[in-house]
This record gives structure tokens, C-alpha cells and sequence, in this order.
């Protein structure tokens, strides 16, 4: 029997739904949050980061963390978080972690972003995203 992937439909579904569960006050802040599934990340954010491989990037944040924002900004494009559906399922075939548990870590961690949080708040806000 063979499995077919899941689609970036899918996998934006798994994503809402761990935003979903990212409690408050964080919660409060994500409504304007653009979440988007792209098979990769395209080459000039690849260049911009320094990665080579394009399947070093299973996700990524768009914006300016929550306490940078200034009420004088406008016309600015809203704050993205960029999931690289083929770079996360590699990743999940790699390690045989639990599909919702990987992109609910890359959604955390691009939300952390979102906030300027360290990564120690990041893996206490995962915990309790669930």
C-alpha cells in the first residue's frame, strides 16, 4: 500500500490548529498573522540566510517582532509565517517524529519569532501548546 504525502492543505490545516493551541496572552497577538505553505523557500531567502540546502528551512517568520512595531508603520505587508511543506516532510520521513508534533515545533518556534522570544521561552511555549 503506498501513502501519498500530505498536501499543503493539510498541512496548513495541522498548522492552524497549533495556533489554535498557543495559549494567551500570545494567542491575543496572532490574529493578524498570514500563515502560508510553500514547497520551498525561494532562493533569495535562501541566499539571505546563508543556506545552501534548500531543505535547511522548514519554516520562517516575516516581520517584526510584537515589541518593534511602531503605530507610525503603514502600508507595511502583515506579519508571515512561512512553513516549506517538502523540507518538513523530509524531515518527518528523517526522523519519524509525529507529523502534527513537527509542525506544531516549527509553528512555536516561528511564533516565538513573532514575540522576540529566546529559545527557552520557545520550547516553555511549546509545552504548553501542546
Amino acid at each position: 500500500m503506498t501513502r501519498q504525502a500530505p498536501d499543503a492543505a493539510l498541512i496548513e490545516a495541522m498548522a492552524r490548529d497549533a495556533l489554535a493551541r498557543i495559549p494567551e496572552p500570545f494567542s491575543g497577538y496572532l490574529s493578524d498573522v498570514v500563515l502560508l505553505v510553500e514547497e520551498f523557500a525561494d532562493d533569495e531567502t535562501l541566499d539571505a540566510l546563508g543556506i545552501e540546502d534548500p531543505f535547511g528551512l522548514t519554516g520562517l517568520y516575516h516581520g517584526r517582532p510584537v515589541g518593534e512595531k511602531s503605530a507610525f508603520e503603514s502600508g507595511a505587508l502583515p506579519d508571515r509565517i512561512h512553513l516549506y511543506r517538502q523540507p518538513l516532510l523530509a524531515e518527518w520521513c528523517e526522523t519519524g517524529v509525529d507529523l502534527g508534533d513537527l509542525i506544531t515545533h516549527v509553528v512555536v518556534h516561528e511564533v516565538g519569532h513573532h514575540f522576540g522570544l529566546s529559545d527557552d521561552d520557545m520550547h516553555a511555549l511549546e509545552d504548553s501548546a501542546g
